[in-house]
């Protein structure tokens, strides 16, 4: 993709995205219906409700492992993972869960209780999109997680970043990526520490990035007339980076802004973060440290501490896409 067009589906989720409906509500219900859960699962949020028996209706509640958002034991945003399936009663004038089983969630029971926060994409256009995206894995290394992400070097060191051909930090360097770049621009948008190189993310495998399609430092924002003929020259193949000198800006990912899901789907538990400046996070900054991926979602950790999943990443350091 060029970057014309990366910009321009930035500013196009903008326009379609600014609004967000209110958060969903708790039900009374909930926390007696979470502690039937298994040890180790992590209650989401709730996705069906049937019904069909007015007096004993059934509530379906996202599941997830507890270590769903740790690095080393990330989950995959192409498994459904489990779901809670609780009946629930009247038991002292209020309304409880008296039962609960842990089952595989069904893909097929997609749920009648909307989880849009956006106009841009829905739920069904990134089914469609991380099926897409699956289908390129023959194409990867063999356990090698899909990814597609936009991201930058976030190494600092004047010798470059290290691209290598195996996931390993002894395999042999295919190249490196430039450290910031600074000249002599007359750009008004040069960030202060410089240009960082971008690339995209096509796969995560033990704390590594695959990564391909660097390109020049500040190229693609500069004016061609300007821009200097001895510029550094990336490594553009396909290689490994490690994961923490990796980082990016949050993009808009169709969701709910403010906080990052335990795991990397829309009906996992939901935690509040912060960003750089205290403000809620949203797609205007980015994560203090970027730790894995899975599909179109990146784990990371907020500048709070909070580490959780957040959907879709922006390289473009001239502008936020939210």
């Amino acid at each position: 993709m060029t970057r014309f067009a990366i910009l321009l589906t930035c500013i196009t989720l903008a326009a379609a995205a600014h609004a967000q409906p209110a958060p969903p509500t708790t039900p009374e219900w909930f926390a007696s219906a979470a502690a039937r859960l298994p040890a180790g699962y992590v209650a989401g949020q709730v996705f069906h409700i049937d019904k069909a028996n007015a007096e004993s209706p059934v509530a379906y509640l996202a599941a997830y492992p507890a270590d769903a958002n740790n690095p080393t034991t990330a989950a995959s945003a192409f498994e459904p993972g489990d779901m809670l399936v609780a009946t629930l009663a009247r038991v002292d004038g209020r309304l409880a869960a008296v039962t609960g089983e842990l089952r595989p969630r069904d893909p097929g029971l997609t749920g009648n209780i909307p989880r849009e926060n956006s106009a841009a994409r829905t739920e069904a256009d990134y089914r469609v999109l991380h099926a897409e995206l699956l289908t390129r894995r023959s194409d990867l290394p063999a356990g090698v997680m899909p990814c597609d992400l936009r991201a930058w070097t976030a190494d600092t060191d004047r010798r470059g970043l290290n691209v290598r051909a195996q996931p390993d930090a002894r395999s042999t360097v295919l190249g490196t990526l430039p450290a910031p770049y600074k000249f002599k621009s007359k750009g008004e948008n040069v960030p202060d520490g410089g240009w960082l190189t971008e690339f995209t993310i096509l796969g995560f495998k033990d704390g590594w990035f695959l990564i391909e399609g660097a390109t020049p430092p500040g190229k693609d924002y500069e004016d061609p007339r300007v821009y200097p003929r001895n510029h550094p020259r990336p490594y553009a193949g396909r290689g490994w980076v490690a994961a923490n000198k990796v980082g990016a800006n949050y993009a808009n990912g169709d969701t709910r802004m403010g906080g990052l899901f335990q795991a990397p789907h829309i009906d996992a538990q939901w935690l509040p973060a912060t960003g750089d400046g205290g403000s809620p996070i949203s797609a205007d900054g980015g994560p203090k440290k970027l730790l894995a991926c899975s599909g179109f979602w990146a784990l990371v950790q907020s500048y709070d501490g909070v580490r959780g999943w957040w959907r879709r990443l922006c390289s473009s350091q001239v502008t936020n896409c939210s």
